[in-house]
């Protein structure tokens, strides 16, 4: 695995390698993250994976700088999943000067996650065309637990015209069902045994709605209240329409369950499509 942190020298170094696959992350790398490296060689020849801790994404009071940074270790676990080239830029080499144009989202960046992180998704999208123009790939992958994250991603490669497949990536769960996530580290042991509480109630919803349950409002309230109850913070539960995360109004449009909730001080996300 080769690793370049200038843009120049990465974009020579990807020359003439074929149709380029890209999987962008922020390092501290799980099973999940392994998963679409492993799932990108199948969409692609050349694997292309990135490692940044992007500071635009984050809120003022929130874990920029805690955020676990575990370079060498994520080296190799890339080197061992078949990565071919990490892009590792600094601050430096990816923002040489204050970034002063953004990619402002529509509406969607507002709801769900980004009505509790303002200006997160304008980070998000701001950095990933950025990370698209210093790789150039031809299809990119991003983990549906991420899910309001894909789909502004996918919106905007299919707004601007970007030359490349979005893929979303499934989910990759421990055996009680907990999401992995790089922020599962900051659990204590007894909120790991009470975590996968919230993808029980997420499926929970799902098999309600597929029983023929509408009553969405209930529904969510419900799983709030129960996670109220073992001591969450929840900031939403939420019944949406698959394609563009708004409340469902048409009755056969595919659906998804998205849920944001405080463990301790961790924040948990996880969804589950119906």
């Amino acid at each position: 695995m080769h690793i370049h942190s200038s843009i120049s020298a990465l974009r020579a170094a990807l020359g003439n390698r074929g149709r380029i696959v890209f999987v962008p992350t922020m390092g501290n790398l799980h099973a999940g993250h392994i998963s679409l490296m492993e799932q990108a060689r199948a969409h692609g020849d050349t694997v292309v994976a990135s490692i940044f801790v992007n500071r635009l994404q984050f809120g003022p009071n929130e874990d920029f700088d805690q955020y676990p940074r575990t370079f060498q270790a994520d080296c190799d676990k890339l080197a061992a999943a078949g990565v071919d080239v990490l892009f590792a830029p600094t601050e430096a080499d990816l923002y040489p000067e204050p970034q002063a144009y953004f990619i402002e989202p529509p509406a969607i960046q507002n709801v769900l996650d980004g009505e509790f992180r303002p200006g997160h998704f304008r980070g998000v999208a701001t950095v990933v065309a950025k990370l698209f123009n210093c790789v150039q790939p031809q299809a990119a992958l991003f983990g549906k637990k991420d899910y309001q994250q894909l789909l502004v991603i996918r919106n905007m490669a299919r707004q601007l015209a970007l030359p490349i497949d979005i893929v979303g990536g499934e989910t990759v769960r421990a055996e009680d069902g907990l999401a992995l996530s790089s922020r599962n580290g900051y659990l204590s042991a007894a909120e790991r045994v009470e975590a996968p509480r919230l993808y029980r109630l997420l499926t929970g919803i799902r098999d309600a709605i597929r029983d023929g349950n509408s009553n969405f409002a209930a529904l969510e309230a419900e799983a709030i209240a129960e996670l109220a109850t073992a001591g969450w913070n929840t900031d939403y539960i939420a019944v949406r329409q698959q394609t563009d995360l708004a409340p469902p109004q048409d009755r056969n449009a595919p659906l998804a369950v998205l849920a944001a909730s405080r463990l301790g001080t961790t924040r948990l996300i996880d969804n589950i499509e119906v």
